[in-house]
């Protein structure tokens, strides 16, 4: 009996996953806990594991297709292979089955981005192709048949694609981004696919940037003597404990005791109310060579510098390492963005929702400074650049907030303790 496969929880808020690669494919034998596919959420990727042991009978989700926590997607046979038959002959006779393609029927007409891609590239008409995915829904693979099998047509006019009328308005909204891009491209352009993680990236910070009004602040910070201190101690921090003592730990030891005086700042907004978080779980930005990943440092205000500089370290390998998990990306509450890395001096990052603020720790340069009211000396300044939702914050509390940072940042050296 073949067995359904749905597409699991894969963690904290998550509603909906995109299949981006079959890991198996119809016939092949799996054991329990063995990969299915790759999905990408809005989080994190990762790997669908199989619920138990048997033979893939049937994939019901192409790769590209988003679907909710909870859908069919494939079937799995505990009964050997001759189960692939009877699932078949089971689809083709079942009335439950046939009246479940009947009420899919306009299925046939929804095509994946990944499909209407591939169609549009090679100039095939999708409306002459029998789809062989769920409901008679046009795959990947449907598409990638025909072009094997010479099918393409030079004259088909997209424009007319566009104007079908079965078309979703998902679809028509897809061809038309496409016209548009495509009057951009010019002679030698390369185009880029977009990754999962990619568009991921890409709807969140549209989503953001639409929902939550914006507002911006800086400070700057004279944090001389925790340079100097910090270059005394850190070879020596090296060898003691086998990874880097960087300056992002002191950042966000000041964060997050800042955030006990004022809570506001570790705040979410919550549709119809506001809502404090109790943890102060700091997200930071790691990037790699093609995405940005926001793990979370859990309770943050818990460590010292010493605990907040390992978990760091463990983060950073683990996303670079493409080993992050749902749990090591959920729950963050404030999102600390170490811009300076990339010698920035001035950023605005997005916020990341539903949290209140993100702050940007710029580079650490050297420039001349008025002290002590009349002297002008060279000194390690670095700006801190602050962007809030204006729902939830405004200036007042986010500018005493940048004080107490810039007060305890200014107030690190020899005697700041590490353990």
């Amino acid at each position: 009996m073949a067995e359904q496969v749905l597409m699991p929880q894969l963690g904290e808020s998550v509603t909906e996953g995109t299949i981006s690669k079959w890991l198996v494919k119809v016939g092949d034998r799996v054991n329990k806990y063995e990969a299915l596919c790759e999905v990408n959420t809005d989080k994190v990727n990762a790997e669908v594991p199989s619920t138990l042991s048997g033979i893939i009978t049937q994939i019901v989700i192409p790769e590209g297709d988003t679907v909710a926590v909870g859908t069919l997607i494939c079937y799995i046979s505990t009964n050997g292979e001759e189960a692939i038959e009877k699932t078949d002959e089971k689809v083709k006779t079942d009335p439950h089955t046939t009246a479940r393609v009947g009420s899919e029927e306009s299925m046939k007409q929804r095509y994946s981005p990944a499909v209407l891609k591939l169609a549009q590239d090679h100039h095939i008409d999708l409306g002459r192709i029998q789809g062989t995915g769920a409901g008679g829904r046009i795959t990947r693979k449907d598409v990638q048949a025909v072009i094997d099998q010479g099918g393409g047509q030079q004259d088909l006019d997209v424009k007319s694609i566009a104007n079908e009328p079965a078309l979703s308005p998902q679809v028509e909204s897809a061809v038309i981004t496409k016209k548009a891009s495509d009057a951009m491209l010019r002679e030698g352009d390369e185009v880029l696919p977009l990754t999962g993680v990619r568009r991921t990236i890409a709807t969140r910070m549209v989503q953001s940037k639409h929902d939550a009004p914006h507002a911006w602040t800086m400070i700057e910070c004279d944090v001389t003597n925790l340079v100097k201190w910090r270059n005394e101690v850190k070879d020596d921090f090296k060898k003691r404990e086998g990874f880097n003592l960087t300056f992002l730990p002191f950042f966000i030891k000041a964060v997050v005791e800042s955030i006990k005086e004022f809570p506001i700042m570790n705040a979410a907004w919550g549709g119809d109310k506001i809502i404090i978080k109790k943890a102060i779980n700091i997200s930071i930005a790691v990037a790699t060579d093609d995405a940005l990943y926001v793990p979370v440092l859990r309770d943050a205000d818990q460590k010292s510098i010493y605990g907040l500089a390992k978990a760091i370290d463990e983060l950073a390998r683990k996303t670079r390492a493409g080993k992050l998990t749902i749990e090591d990306m959920a729950g963050g509450t404030f999102t600390c963005n170490n811009t300076g890395s990339f010698g920035s001096v001035l950023s605005a990052p997005i916020i990341n929702q539903p949290q209140a603020a993100i702050l940007s720790m710029e580079s650490i340069v050297k420039r001349p400074a008025v002290i002590d009211e009349s002297m002008i000396a060279i000194r390690d300044m670095v700006n801190l650049c602050l962007s809030l939702d204006h729902r939830i914050l405004d200036g007042l509390v986010c500018g005493r907030f940048l004080q107490s940072v810039k007060t305890k940042l200014e107030a690190y050296g020899p005697g700041t303790k590490i353990y």
